[in-house]
């Protein structure tokens, strides 16, 4: 593959190349969804095929499955393979606590169900993705089909009660239809430029009839690894609140030989 890459596909490619130091052999990997991820899973079956990495996956989407097998990756259900020793996937935005938006892809329902079965989730990213205060990227929240309509009234209700004066919901469309993700549902996304507290705007979102999960992934995640333009990348983990940071300045083999 040539060396043409954008800054922020660099960034991408060098996160999801740092990650794969944390996946051993013998592992029991959940793979995300996303650019980043797929960046990740062209590593991992690089590594399968010229290194003898023996790994079994999990697929957060149809899309990484389908990109998996076509490259060499065997994928299992989560239910045949039962608790994952690590999932890695991306992220829409991270802040400070390592909160998380997700579901940019529409696949956030499946991300988190794996994240949730794994001992440990990583994040990776570029470093556009760091944000001080979550928000400026739209909150994905699932609903089914049956109700929509009530299901939307009922959550810009709840913002308002939250003190949210962008309230609206979008419903997520994709070549003029309702997007519809891999378990059938549809997806509002929030224009709410801020979380107030994500904790609670969580909790309300699900507590909703309708509402089958939100975009917010609190408490899940130690690691994130940010990728930056120049084939570096950054770690830095949350140990018992304290936060660690490590950089690494030159990534072997930027540039794989998997196309694209």
């Amino acid at each position: 593959m040539s060396q043409t890459l954008s800054g922020a596909e660099q960034g991408k490619f060098s996160a999801a190349k740092a990650a794969t130091v944390f996946v051993k052999d013998g592992m029991k990997v959940g793979l995300g969804t996303g650019s980043t991820a797929a960046w990740l899973v062209k590593h991992l079956a690089e590594m399968v095929q010229n290194d003898g990495l023996r790994i079994q996956a999990a697929a957060t989407s149809v899309q990484t499955a389908t990109l998996a097998t076509e490259l060499g990756i065997k994928i299992q259900s989560l239910d045949e393979l039962g608790w994952l020793d690590i999932t890695i996937d991306g992220a829409d935005e991270f802040d400070g606590n390592f909160n998380l938006i997700k579901g940019g892809g529409g696949a956030l329902l499946r991300e988190k169900i794996v994240a949730r079965a794994s001992d440990q989730m990583i994040v990776i990213a570029d470093i556009t993705k760091d944000v001080a205060t979550l928000g400026k990227f739209p909150l994905p929240v699932e609903v089914i089909p049956f109700g929509m309509d009530s299901s939307s009234t009922l959550i810009e209700r709840a913002l308002l009660d939250l003190g949210y004066q962008t309230a609206k919901p979008v419903l997520r469309e994709r070549n003029g239809k309702a997007f519809v993700t891999d378990e059938g549902n549809h997806i509002f996304d929030l224009h709410l430029d801020t979380v107030l507290d994500p904790a609670v705007l969580s909790q309300t979102l699900n507590d909703i009839p309708g509402v089958v999960e939100n975009g917010l992934f609190l408490n899940m995640c130690e690691t994130v690894i940010i990728g930056y333009e120049d084939g570096s990348s950054e770690t830095r983990s949350l140990v018992e609140g304290a936060l660690t940071s490590s950089r690494a300045d030159n990534v072997e083999n930027l540039f794989s030989d998997i196309g694209d």
